[in-house]
């Protein structure tokens, strides 16, 4: 487990909005490695974790667009039934709040990767034993 930096956006929910910020990036050079976007109340809340944060920030400042960014930890867990319930009630039981979760996998690859954003990612962290 490994922590990063999570970059974040609060925008309009409207077409396109993605694909500018994705262009902003890729025309930067920077590689998004893990990116959720969810809607509320017309507001988009985008979460990117990516190659470069630094530059990453740069391209978007320039772009006119406000990154916020928070602490995330990178989870490598086994693609079975159970393994996520296992570090959510780890985090339950000491009080950590999750306030962002999401994953993917890999077919065939018997692993997923987790990015979870904490109130505090170092007490996470030692709690997760890493």
């Amino acid at each position: 487990m490994a922590k990063t930096t999570q970059l974040t956006l609060t925008l309009q929910s409207k077409p396109g909005v993605l694909a500018k910020v994705c262009r902003t990036l890729a025309d930067a050079g920077v590689n998004i490695t893990a990116l959720s976007a969810a809607e509320t109340a017309g507001r988009g809340k985008i979460r990117l974790v990516v190659s470069d944060a630094a530059r990453a920030k740069d391209a978007l400042k320039a772009a006119k667009y406000r990154p916020g960014e928070e602490q995330a930890l990178v989870l490598t867990l086994d693609d079975r039934p159970g393994a996520m319930a296992q570090i959510a009630e780890k985090l339950a039981q000491a009080k950590v709040n999750v306030k962002s979760a999401y994953a993917t996998t890999v077919a065939g690859s018997g692993r997923c990767t987790v990015i979870l954003t904490v109130p505090n990612a170092d007490k996470a962290q030692a709690l997760l034993g890493a």
